[in-house]
């Protein structure tokens, strides 16, 4: 089969990760006959420096164009300082918007061989952590109107936080469909007690709930599920909830795995066209940019949801999450999960051990080709 991936290498250490993301692709497209044609194209900070636009149209077409986008890591603090419509970051805004992705999955896994990694207590971790938040990306503050002006007080400004029932739908039938293959709970997160927007949230969710009879649905206040996530993990399944509350969850319980930069995430169409990028999008480590030293798994995890949600190739999304684990099983390393007794590694290498294992893997048939 053929497929054609639109890729932003990024900003930082996005260039060194995206190599060893690509080179994963080599090796299944080797291995089951595929042929993945990428195409680099210029965006974000890089984008901002040579054409002082975050997205250029050439750019915007290729991502239109191809059956998947895959993006490094963006952003940084040479670029604090540029306004608003000028930031890295536009560049993933607009792709969204270009490719009318409506949810955001962010798998939270706890790799049980990385525990020592985590900040929580072992009479936690100890149960596990498996937890998938889909994201809306459709409505809320970060997508609603902007309004700017001055009023009685001076300088006022004013952002929308708006739900219609279809937004609402598309990300808590996707939720309730993962959760139908996982452990059949949905935990929805709202602020129902005061926004009205919430209210409508919880209305919608309800509503769709009645066409998976087999999942369970429990809703939370979005402070509450806050406290909940950190001492009880292991409750949660699946976490559907806004833009804005998505957010701040899921960066608040990638850091709960104490491995971060491990995890992947998914932004997708109702047809699972979509981008993919490493978790930790614009939180990467600037003191180790160019060093060989950054970790590429969350990218690389990201590649094998592309290949399973947007190319329906769930084999060898599978075996990649398979080599990772074994090459961590193996006791390598980058700096970020090294400990005493592992065998400290660099970016390139990590690319390296993580083919070797989809080629061992592949070899001894550990997993049907």
């Amino acid at each position: 089969m053929n497929y054609n991936i639109a890729l932003i290498k990024g900003d930082g250490i996005g260039p060194e990760i995206s190599k060893e993301a690509v080179k994963v692709l080599k090796a299944i497209e080797k291995i089951y006959g595929h042929n993945f044609e990428i195409n680099e194209v210029c965006g974000a900070g890089d984008a901002v420096d040579k054409f002082g636009n975050p997205i250029p149209t050439e750019t915007l077409d290729v991502c239109i164009e191809s059956d998947a986008v895959l993006i490094g890591n963006i952003g940084g603090s040479k670029w604090n300082n540029e306004p608003l419509d000028k930031k890295p970051v536009k560049a993933i805004l607009k792709i969204r918007k270009a490719l009318n992705v409506t949810s955001n999955l962010r798998p939270i896994t706890l790799n049980q061989n990385l525990r020592e990694f985590s900040p929580l207590k072992e009479s936690i971790i100890s149960k596990g952590i498996d937890i998938l938040v889909v994201r809306d990306l459709a409505g809320s503050v970060i997508c609603g109107e902007k309004r700017l002006g001055v009023g009685e007080f001076g300088r006022e400004c004013s952002d929308l936080e708006y739900y219609n029932e279809e937004i609402v739908k598309r990300s808590a039938n996707r939720a309730f469909r993962a959760a139908s293959t996982r452990r059949n709970l949905v935990s929805s997160v709202d602020k129902s007690n005061v926004l009205a927007s919430s209210m409508l949230w919880k209305e919608v969710v309800n509503e769709t709930s009645i066409n998976y009879p087999d999942v369970k649905v429990k809703h939370h206040l979005v402070d509450t599920a806050a406290m909940e996530v950190i001492l009880n993990p292991e409750k949660f399944d699946v976490i559907v909830t806004t833009n804005m509350f998505g957010d701040i969850l899921a960066d608040e319980l990638s850091q709960i795995t104490g491995t971060a930069c491990m995890l992947p995430s998914a932004e997708l169409d109702v047809n699972g066209k979509g981008l993919f990028t490493p978790n930790q999008l614009h939180h990467p480590d600037e003191s180790i940019i160019g060093m060989d030293k950054a970790n590429p798994i969350g990218l690389i995890s990201s590649v094998a949801l592309m290949l399973r949600y947007s190319f329906n190739l769930h084999k060898e999304a599978d075996i990649i999450e398979r080599a990772i684990d074994l090459a961590i099983e193996k006791g390598y390393r980058t700096e970020d999960i090294f400990s005493k007794g592992t065998k400290l590694i660099g970016t390139q290498m990590m690319g390296n051990v993580i083919c070797d294992c989809i080629n061992e893997l592949s070899s001894v048939n550990k997993i049907a080709i």
